[in-house]
C-alpha cells in the first residue's frame, strides 16, 4: 500500500469531514483559508494536525511527515528513524524496573 502524500492526506481528511467548510469549522478558520491549504500550500498547518487527526482518523504521520515521522518500530525498541525516542523509552523502562514496576 502506497503512503499518501501530505496533500493526499489533507484531501482524504477533507473528504471524511464532507467539505472544506467542515474542515474550516474544525480548525476555527474561514472556508477560504481551508481552500488555500488545499489549492496553494497543499498541506495542513502544523497547529491543526492533531485536531484533524482526532476528528478524521487520518494519521498525523501522513498529514505532516516532516513533523511526525514514522518510526520503524512502534514499540521503539528498534526505532531507527527516531533514536532520541528509543533512548527515552529505554531510559523509562530501566527506571520502571528500578522502581519495581512490571514491564
Amino acid at each position: 500500500m502506497k503512503t499518501p502524500t501530505p496533500y493526499e492526506a489533507l484531501c482524504q481528511a477533507t473528504e471524511r469531514l464532507k467539505s472544506q467548510a467542515a474542515l474550516a469549522r474544525l480548525c476555527n478558520v474561514t472556508q477560504p483559508v481551508a481552500w488555500r491549504w488545499l489549492q496553494s500550500s497543499k498541506r495542513l498547518p502544523a497547529e491543526y494536525v492533531l485536531r484533524v487527526e482526532a476528528a478524521t482518523g487520518v494519521s498525523r504521520h501522513h498529514l505532516r511527515p516532516d513533523i511526525y515521522p514514522v518510526s520503524l518500530c512502534q514499540s521503539c525498541s528498534a526505532a531507527v528513524l527516531m533514536p532520541d525516542i528509543a533512548a527515552d523509552c529505554a531510559f523509562n523502562r530501566a527506571a520502571d524496573l528500578h522502581n519495581g514496576v512490571a514491564a
